[in-house]
């Protein structure tokens, strides 16, 4: 317990504070961004825009350049990353769940998974998966489904719901709940049974990595709670590592941009828009 001596006037109070200036925490962004201990295999420090260890029960955001690639990696095996992303140039367009499984049919997301928008904008493209546990169908947990399996689902509590924290982190670029889709989550599987029920298969374990890259400029948030479907009763999450990096969208040059009708025709949308654009 610090001693009260320490903040009885604002010049202690002040000399308190700058004597923590060189604290860390497990959980904290790194500043700059090529301090980070965890920088990704491959990748030059120098090179790094964002990285940051996300709580458990926490949140984070960031604009970011079309082109930058997004690190997102499970340490422990219980991370569970709730994503939502926007054109962050008009963050109307934004991240459609239907759309990301129905167009490229693709009921479950991996390697070459394109994140559509409304629009038949591809926003992101998965280029990168070592898990292969990742959920489209569920949505993240919302107040009222926490507070009934755990007892509370407040953002400063002990079980905050991931709804609650991504209206947080959007509340940061002036959007409101009205401006929330449903998110797709990372690293908690789900798996729809032949009787079409959706069946839970957790994680594939630790350290295990997903990477994005943002085709058109991005406004990423992301929620790292429980997965609504996790059976265990107990409020289970691990901390969540976030590293950026500038690179290049997908072009023709790569394979996937002509995979399939649907990515060409996805890519092509996103070129156009952003050229125009300069």
């Amino acid at each position: 317990m610090r001693d009260l001596h320490q903040t009885d006037s604002v010049t202690a109070s002040r000399s308190d504070a700058r004597a923590q200036a060189g604290s860390q925490s497990e959980y904290m962004p790194w500043l700059p961004a090529s301090t980070s201990p965890f920088v990704p295999e491959g990748v030059d420090p120098a090179d790094l825009v964002w990285a940051e260890t996300v709580a458990p029960g926490g949140y984070t955001h960031r604009v970011l350049a079309r082109g930058s690639r997004i690190r997102l990696d499970d340490p422990t095996g219980d991370a569970c990353a709730n994503l939502v992303v926007y054109n962050a140039l008009e963050p109307w367009e934004r991240l459609n769940v239907a759309d990301t499984q129905k167009i490229p049919w693709q009921a479950y997301l991996g390697a070459g998974s394109p994140l559509l928008s409304g629009d038949g904008r591809a926003l992101a493209t998965i280029v990168e998966d070592t898990s292969g546990r990742h959920d489209a169908f569920c949505g993240t947990s919302t107040d009222a489904w926490n507070t009934a399996k755990y007892g509370d689902a407040a953002p400063e509590g002990p079980s905050p719901s991931g709804r609650s924290l991504l209206a947080k982190a959007a509340a940061k670029h002036g959007l409101t709940k009205r401006d929330l889709p449903p998110s797709i989550s990372f690293f908690q599987g789900v798996r729809v049974d032949p009787e079409g029920a959706l069946q839970p298969v957790g994680s594939a374990g630790p350290g295990h990595h997903v990477t994005l890259v943002a085709e058109l400029p991005l406004l990423v948030l992301v929620a790292n709670v429980a997965h609504p479907l996790d059976p265990r009763p107990d409020y289970v999450v691990g901390p969540l590592r976030v590293h950026a990096w500038r690179g290049a969208p997908t072009t023709a040059a790569d394979a996937r941009f002509t995979a399939t009708p649907e990515l060409t025709r996805a890519y092509l949308n996103s070129i156009d828009h952003a050229e125009a654009r300069g």
